[in-house]
């Protein structure tokens, strides 16, 4: 159940029925029509930190069918604009798509197919630092303490040393030392105009809403809320979502964010539905730190407490993620366990917020750590593809989309205890019951007061009639590690 009501915070409402799908850019698909460059990796080689694989934005307009017929309807996408990096992350023109993604026009494109097709789009904004290639530190590095734009920055000292060993100090700051990511001074005026400025300018050219990039290190409220204030100036209904890992309470009081990318959604499901083949080696160096494997009990509470974080209208918003370009990919981190992933993907499809399939999960896709999670979609080996994962997963979107007690309803466990977990979705007359037999024998799982009613046993493909006038008790066996997705009709 929710018990922080938070009546007066609204999100975009298209949010609560969404199915996102995150796009790492040079791995997704590549389209000729967009000139590539010479000194490219073979697309499905291993992920280089530095080298390019050279997807590009017409080659995901190419592949939007493919999406279509999964159930997504919105796109995330990391950073799109013109970079000296794979990644993007290292900004050179915050008004520009890099060249080798198709530049504006190919932005221009995708959003008018994406939208024919009602998908929305959300692009990365890294807003916490700069490149080394970013003209006014450029301008800075060029005129030393002469440059105007020497408040932009952090400078500390000169020379500026931009290329040079741990030995030297660069005599500025970046990005957890990082000197190719230098930070912004976000305490100067014209800094925060001009990101504001961006900030608005894209929603006006008909982008949907703006993922933030370690916002929490622009550790000042003030210029978060006029980010929002600009942003839903151009269009109320554009969605703000933040990079914090963890509680972000600060942050969800709506005059910021709309929601987080759900990481205390993520690490609990991988714990729970992974915990019997949890790879510990994997996510040690990560972002994840650790994780803990948990019981039906642990589980339950834990994703009953999230709800209780946060206003109702938040929760509703939340990205929910099983992976994503800082993680390693979920059938890594669970050994390559299928009925884990099966597992989590009927929670994630099933629990409260918006849920957001990692490129490429939906065909079986596996990879460690950064850069090893970034690997290109593999187009040109369809026989390599997981089928059945594909099929599943766009059951489980369909009947997502098709339910608004999946969407939009209270959230109740009725049963969490040995390898059984159960729980109801529930909106006015609209009922949906979601069972999991996490363990490795045969289960009888009990349905407490189950309400009467014809139902859509979603993974069997049939209809199940509870013909009781009024609610009861009903047990349903499940297979060792699977689970059961009934949704009331009518």
């Amino acid at each position: 159940m929710f018990s922080h009501n938070g009546t007066d915070t609204t999100t975009p409402d298209w949010v609560k029925d969404a199915v996102f799908y995150q796009i790492f850019p040079d791995r997704f698909a590549r389209s000729s029509r967009v000139p590539k460059q010479s000194y490219l990796q073979a697309w499905g080689e291993a992920p280089h930190p530095q080298e390019y694989q050279g997807g590009d934005l017409l080659g995901v307009v190419e592949h939007l069918d493919h999406l279509s017929h999964l159930g997504v309807t919105a796109l995330y996408f990391c950073p799109v604009f013109q970079s000296a990096s794979n990644h993007r992350y290292h900004t050179h023109d915050y008004y520009k798509v890099d060249p080798m993604l198709g530049g504006n026009a190919a932005l221009s494109e995708l959003l008018e197919q994406a939208h024919a097709r009602g998908m929305k789009v959300v692009l990365d904004g890294v807003f916490n630092h700069a490149s080394r290639g970013f003209f006014q530190f450029s301008d800075v590095l060029e005129n030393g303490p002469h440059s105007a734009y020497l408040d932009w920055f952090h400078v500390q000292g000169f020379p500026l040393r931009p290329y040079h060993g741990a030995e030297f100090d660069s005599n500025y700051l970046g990005w957890w030392g990082n000197r190719a990511l230098p930070k912004f001074n976000t305490d100067t005026p014209a800094v925060r105009e001009y990101l504001w400025s961006v900030g608005e300018y894209w929603i006006r050219q008909g982008v949907d809403g703006w993922r933030l990039d370690v916002p929490d290190e622009i550790n000042d409220d003030v210029f978060w809320q006029e980010f929002r204030r600009r942003v839903k100036t151009a269009n109320p209904e554009a969605y703000i979502v933040g990079e914090i890992w963890e509680d972000a309470t600060r942050w969800l009081k709506g005059d910021q964010f709309d929601a987080v990318m759900n990481y205390l959604f993520t690490r609990p499901t991988i714990g729970f539905f992974g915990a019997q083949t949890l790879q510990s080696a994997t996510f040690k160096e990560t972002g994840y730190r650790s994780m803990v494997a948990l019981n039906s009990s642990e589980f339950g509470k834990r994703m009953t407490d999230v709800l209780n974080l946060y206003p109702r209208a938040i929760n509703e918003a939340q990205l929910n993620l099983l992976g994503s370009h800082d993680t390693p990919r979920f059938r890594t981190v669970t050994g390559g366990d299928e009925s884990a992933y099966r597992l989590a993907t009927l929670f994630q499809m099933s629990y409260v917020g918006a849920p957001c399939i990692y490129y490429g999960d939906e065909i079986g896709l596996f990879g460690g750590a950064d850069p090893d999670c970034r690997r290109s979609f593999p187009w040109d080996q369809p026989e390599s593809w997981n089928r059945e994962a594909l099929e599943y997963t766009r059951i489980l979107v369909e009947a997502r989309k098709a339910s608004v007690a999946l969407r939009r309803g209270d959230f109740r466990v009725l049963q969490a205890e040995g390898d059984t977990l159960v729980f109801e979705r529930s909106h006015q007359d609209a009922r949906a019951y979601v069972l999991f037999n996490v363990g490795q024998s045969e289960l009888v799982v009990t349905v407490p007061e189950m309400a009467a009613g014809n139902y859509f046993d979603v993974l069997e493909g049939q209809v199940f009639e509870q013909g009781a006038l009024d609610v009861r008790d009903l047990s349903f066996t499940l297979a060792p590690r699977s689970g059961k997705l009934l949704v009331l009709e009518g």
